[in-house]
């Protein structure tokens, strides 16, 4: 278990000089950048998330909740690569979706993310100071179901925030990073870390990573159709309205209860799951299936619609596999393992 990230350590990493023998534009021979010709280029993989617990607490007046959560990642990731370039502007490509399917390049998660880093570093520089490739072009191949609860454009965000910093040599440091991805969306602070497992509290923006539990196979079932988040959180509402209950309070959790797969089962929980699976059976049917053939836990992730269920062996996760193509033809059923490093 490492250190807590939170705002508090904003400004942390800033002004650090980039590694000795560095490219003239501060380029940092750090893990996936690679300098080809004159324009610097990184590339990596933005990971998929599940949320092994995840409680929706009070309202703020602001009108937003705040969350505890266990995030994990998974194998399951879009592959992204960022060039810089000599001309002006933050370019987008993507690959894996239909054109169009994702919104407009302007409102990508990714675009944003470049934009905030490109103005987060610009109050670091001399005034007036030139950079050498103040142009951004972004190609990202998508893997992960959008709109899913799978965090994929989050991580995105998350992975160009990273990438940019490690091709100028980490100017802004993680602290600054998590602060950017702070204001682009709640998760993104989380992918920022690049941590294979963390708590996650606040808005999401406080963050504890946690050692890697060992990989497991995991199956991602995704019905045809989604949720948005608002109208989870309106649902959600409804029900506790109408049931009489208030919103959950902070749960202290002893550090025992963080080390196995065993202890994640016995506080696995997801708060959205009772009332969106009264408004979509299909979610409980999946989960009831995935848990009927062995996944521990077997939960709806963030506010849906993917429901997941981790298994011991690839063999119950096969089987599981098999039965949701029988009785559940129209979902797309996706296997993937836990990410343990």
């Amino acid at each position: 278990m490492t250190e807590e990230i939170s705002m508090d350590e904003v400004g942390k990493g800033q002004g650090e000089q980039p590694a000795e023998g560095s490219e003239a534009v501060g380029v940092e021979a750090a893990r996936g950048t690679e300098v080809t010709g004159r324009l610097p280029r990184w590339e990596g993989k933005a990971r998929a998330k599940v949320n092994l617990v995840l409680r929706i607490l009070a309202r703020e007046e602001d009108g937003f909740h705040q969350i505890e959560t266990e995030f994990q990642t998974l194998d399951l990731a879009d592959d992204i690569s960022i060039e810089l370039s000599p001309s002006e502007g933050v370019s987008l490509e993507v690959e894996g979706v239909p054109a169009g399917d994702l919104g407009e390049a302007e409102d990508n998660l990714a675009v944003r993310a470049a934009r905030s880093w490109l103005e987060a570093y610009a109050d670091l520089r001399e005034p007036h100071a030139a950079m050498p490739f103040p142009g951004i072009r972004i190609r990202l191949h998508k893997a992960i179901p959008h709109g899913a609860g799978l965090g994929g454009g989050s991580s995105d965000a998350g992975a160009v925030l990273r990438g940019l910093d490690e091709l100028h040599g980490n100017p802004l440091g993680r602290g600054r990073l998590v602060e950017l991805g702070s204001a682009l969306g709640s998760d993104v602070p989380f992918f920022v870390l690049d941590e294979p497992r963390a708590l996650g509290w606040g808005r999401g923006d406080r963050l504890l990573p946690l050692s890697a539990l060992p990989a497991r196979p995991v199956l991602v079932a995704l019905p045809p159709f989604r949720i948005s988040t608002p109208r989870a959180y309106r649902t959600l509402a409804g029900q506790r309205e109408r049931e009489g209950l208030g919103w959950a309070g902070g749960r202290l959790l002893e550090p025992e209860e963080l080390n196995g797969w065993s202890r994640v089962m016995e506080r696995s929980s997801n708060d959205f799951e009772a009332a969106l699976e009264r408004l979509h059976p299909e979610l409980l049917g999946i989960r009831q299936t995935l848990d009927a053939f062995g996944a521990r836990p077997a939960r709806l992730s963030g506010s849906g619609s993917a429901v997941f269920g981790v298994f011991e062996s690839e063999s119950d996760m096969e089987e599981a596999r098999r039965e949701l193509r029988a009785v559940l033809p129209e979902a797309r059923v996706i296997p993937t393992r836990t990410a343990a490093g």
